[in-house]
């Protein structure tokens, strides 16, 4: 049987070249994995950051009726959040206001401040397609959901999250398509308990804000009334400016 000697420098190049070979045969053995919790609760925090204020159009179609409004928002994490209406002036001054998961309305024609109770967090926010539990859950999709990867092509990602057995949610599924290169959401559609899709939004509009590419444009729709929707769009959103989780009252809910 032959014996084949190998030198120094010989062996160092065999060694770079089974390197180089499996860098590019075998790329799953080195990359990272793809942590999906952590995916989706970037997601849904790309409009808060650890605070933010913003300047927001909101636009609603139903079958009967359209109507437009002009807000601004101010949130601190995922737990605080406040919202008054600017425009139109006979609505001025109406308010939501959220504290970790509970959800309060000021209506200043009579000077009464409503909470929002449990029975009523399925109803429309504001006459849109939005729900009060949206306010409360949106952001907590990370807590109460299991992640997995249905499908991944060279652009996007579309992930399946299941509510945990002990979680208190509405949906019976929702999945994320996501952008892959920017990891901007370009859809989340949302499933009923019998796992019939019943809602969608769409985000658009990207622009770069404080360095980072985010959807200044969001769209809801009613899938089982396709003449239905609600359009969220940001004018104008500031992160990082300082707010105190006191900000968050229903003293500041009822200013005016």
């Amino acid at each position: 049987m032959a014996t084949f000697l190998i030198e120094g420098t010989d062996m160092n190049k065999l060694v770079l070249f089974w390197a180089w070979a499996c860098v590019i045969f075998c790329p799953s053995t080195f990359a990272a994995p793809l942590d999906l919790q952590e995916l989706i609760r970037q997601v849904e925090i790309q409009y808060s950051g650890h605070s933010s204020h913003a300047m927001v159009r909101m636009e609603v179609a139903t079958e009967n009726w359209q109507r437009s409004l002009e807000m601004e928002s101010w949130s601190l994490e995922r737990d605080h959040f406040l919202t008054r209406i600017l425009e139109p002036a006979k609505e001025r001054g109406v308010s939501t206001l959220k504290v970790e998961k509970e959800v309060w309305n000021y209506l200043p024609k009579v000077d009464r401040v409503i909470k929002v109770p449990p029975s009523m967090m399925g109803g429309s926010w504001m006459g849109s397609h939005i729900t009060n539990d949206d306010l409360v859950k949106g952001s907590e999709v990370d807590q109460d959901y299991t992640f997995a990867l249905l499908e991944e092509t060279e652009t996007i990602w579309r992930i399946e999250c299941l509510p945990k057995p002990d979680a208190a949610v509405v949906w019976g599924k929702l999945v994320y398509e996501i952008e892959k290169e920017r990891l901007l959401p370009l859809r989340v559609e949302y499933f009923d308990e019998e796992m019939e899709l019943v809602r969608e939004i769409v985000f658009d509009d990207i622009q770069t804000v404080s360095g980072r590419a985010l959807p200044l444009r969001m769209t809801v729709r009613p899938l089982d009334k396709p003449a239905e929707w609600t359009v969220m769009h940001y004018q104008n959103i500031e992160f990082d400016t300082p707010l105190a989780p006191n900000f968050f009252s229903l003293r500041t809910l009822k200013a005016r």
